[in-house]
C-alpha cells in the first residue's frame, strides 16, 4: 500500500513560503516583482491565501529570479 500525501487547498503566507523553500520576505519580493501592479496592492499580501496553482507559479518565478542573478 502506497502512502498518500495530503494536499491542502489553501496555504497561508508562511506555509507558502515554507513550501517554496524561501523566506516570507523573499515570497513578498516575488509577489511585488511579478504579481502586484501597484504598491497599494501589497497591503493585501499579509491576508493572502495561496492555492496549489499559485505555489506552482511562484516556484517557476522564483527559479526565473534565481537565474537572473546567476546567468550562465
Amino acid at each position: 500500500m502506497l502512502a498518500q500525501k495530503t494536499h491542502k487547498s489553501h496555504y497561508s503566507e508562511t506555509e507558502a513560503a515554507d513550501a517554496l523553500g524561501v523566506s516570507v520576505e523573499q515570497l513578498r519580493s516575488l509577489i511585488k516583482n511579478y504579481v502586484v501592479v501597484a504598491d497599494e496592492d501589497l497591503s493585501n499580501v499579509p491576508n493572502a491565501t495561496f492555492q496549489p496553482s499559485d505555489l506552482l507559479l511562484l516556484r517557476i518565478l522564483s527559479g526565473l529570479q534565481g537565474n537572473a542573478s546567476n546567468p550562465t
